[in-house]
């Protein structure tokens, strides 16, 4: 048995009705929708003609929202039906990064993930989903599609069907008849102007806060709103070659004119504070390790801060990564109720048990309990590499961004480990005094950001394979943030330490610097995490 969805577009007339019954079946709140009807216009005017797709989750055989869940709130049943469970959901948001086609959403109140989950509750006594009841040209069908005897199957065995994104291999349960690859691929429209139907597209995010202040208000100007498609009209009677949506229509450009609300940045500043908080934690004890392998002696004091620097750090670490959930409350459901196949169970075990031994080594320096130091560096030693670079398999979990995909993350991850733990000892160094320090920082340091700007070159000019990765190159490097990218991770996070640390070798400048570097992380990991979400899913 195997339940999927197929959407007949030669009989949907864009009524909305599936939209209203799944709101009211489920009780969506305004601004957020498991269901619903995307709506693109195509032709010259004023020959033209208006596509409506429906879209909802599409119960992948292989969904990422599943395989990312820290908690198992996301399921498969048995009967192929992607299920919730809101009564574990941490709201981590990782299944919204995961999923390719967006959609999930969080519910504003409960602050738990929520989708389509095929009206589970109908199918289990019989009935068909809400939707399915609903629609008045049975434009949507639904079944089990591995029993001959039902329409869907009847229908996918004679009728060619499309499905969305199926370079995603997913492989999507979700069909359509007479699809068009227009209105099913976000990427080959541009968002519209203001307009009644997609004013909320504009700031919406993952609370809906938006939305409820318009059910709420009387602003003439969202009223104003409505008469948009007759300002097009009379733009194209005039030829009004300043109206952006005229030029589309002349071009006979497809636009989009209804749409989903745009959920905007999921994962914010408390993420690339994490990470760079991750990074110093893991990346100071990295560098005295390697110091200490390399014959560089670690004087008693310097042990002891290296310990109380990771311990600061990491806690930092699992203050900010509580921060972002928006269930914080049950935060310990990572621990306690695991899904191992989530990068972000592994990550949070990883931090675990490295605070632990990190732990123990600072006891057993400040508090002589004489136990083989050599021993537990070693032990600590992998745990600080898993910690180090643990995002960046769970940044490749989340295929819904394509520039998260990208093998030389690792090595991103890594090397700024190494660069935040020389930064940080540099610092830690100006404070206990051991200036001896410098012998082995510099060259490392110098080291690391060569290696830096290798990776970033490599991933911002290596061909990248899709679409939406070149459409985030090119808002890093030309767009949004190419202020940020150029001057605050390239010149002062990287090329100004880099030619300081080569030519001023006092130590008040390797000090200053350090600060730079740090800076510098922090804005490219602010980039690198907030530019993939730009790119629209669904």
């Amino acid at each position: 048995m195997k339940y999927g969805f197929i959407i007949d577009n030669r009989k949907c007339i864009g009524c909305h009705a599936c939209t209203t019954a799944c709101k009211s079946e489920h009780e969506v709140p305004v601004g957020v929708n498991r269901t619903y009807v995307k709506q693109v216009e195509k032709g010259v005017f004023p020959d033209t003609r208006r596509i409506f797709s429906v879209m909802r989750c599409n119960h992948c055989t292989d969904a990422p929202c599943v395989e990312i869940c820290p908690v198992e709130a996301l399921h498969t049943r048995p009967d192929g039906i992607v299920d919730f469970d809101n009564n574990r959901c941490i709201g981590c948001k990782s299944c919204m990064q995961a999923c390719p086609y967006d959609s999930l959403y969080i519910n504003p109140d409960n602050n738990t993930a929520a989708k389509c989950n095929y009206c589970a509750h109908r199918v289990d006594v019989g009935r068909a989903p809400s939707c399915v009841e609903v629609c008045p040209e049975h434009a949507i069908i639904a079944g089990d599609m591995e029993n001959f005897e039902t329409e869907i199957a009847q229908l996918l065995s004679r009728e060619q069907v499309m499905v969305r994104k199926p370079e995603k291999g997913t492989k999507p349960n979700v069909y359509y008849i007479d699809g068009d690859f227009q209105s099913l691929n976000p990427e080959a429209t541009d968002k519209s102007g203001p307009g009644l139907w997609n004013a909320q597209a504009r700031g919406v995010g993952h609370y809906a806060k938006y939305a409820e202040k318009l059910v709420n208000s009387n602003d003439e100007v969202n009223l104003l709103q409505m008469v948009i498609d007759d300002e097009l009209q009379a733009a194209y009677q005039r030829k009004d070659t300043e109206n952006p949506n005229y030029i589309d229509v002349l071009n006979g450009k497809a636009r989009r004119v209804y749409d989903t609300p745009d959920k905007g940045i999921l994962w914010g500043w408390e993420v690339s504070a994490y990470l760079t908080t991750k990074a110093i934690a893991a990346g100071v004890f990295l560098v005295a390790f390697l110091a200490m392998t390399l014959g560089f002696e670690l004087s008693p004091a310097a042990k002891i801060g290296t310990s109380i620097v990771s311990l600061v750090f990491i806690s930092l670490t699992g203050l900010f990564l509580v921060m972002d959930l928006d269930r914080p409350d049950r935060f310990l459901n990572v621990l306690l109720r695991p899904q191992w196949n989530s990068w972000l169970v592994r990550g949070g075990y990883a931090m675990t048990i490295f605070g632990g031994v990190i732990s123990v080594w600072l006891a057993n320096n400040w508090l002589g309990f004489n136990l083989p130091d050599k021993a537990i560096q070693y032990i600590t030693f992998p745990f600080a590499i898993l910690l180090a670079i643990y995002t960046a398999f769970l940044f490749a979990q989340a295929k819904g961004r394509d520039f998260w995909q990208s093998p030389s993350l690792v090595l991103h991850m890594l090397v700024h480990s190494v660069m935040a733990g020389v930064a940080a000892l540099s610092i830690m160094s100006l404070i206990i005094g051991e200036e001896d320090w410098m012998s082995i920082l510099k060259p490392l340091l110098i080291g690391a950001l060569v290696v830096n700007l290798f990776v970033l070159i490599t991933e911002l000019t290596v061909t990248h394979p899709t679409t939406s990765a070149k459409m985030v190159v090119k808002m890093i490097t030309k767009g949004r943030y190419k202020n940020l990218f150029w001057i605050g991770t390239v010149l002062i996070g990287n090329i100004f330490p880099l030619a300081t640390a080569l030519f001023c070798p006092d130590a008040t400048s390797f000090y200053v610097i350090s600060v730079l570097v740090l800076a510098g992380i922090y804005f490219t990991e602010k980039i690198w995490v907030e530019a993939p979400q730009r790119v629209p899913l669904a």
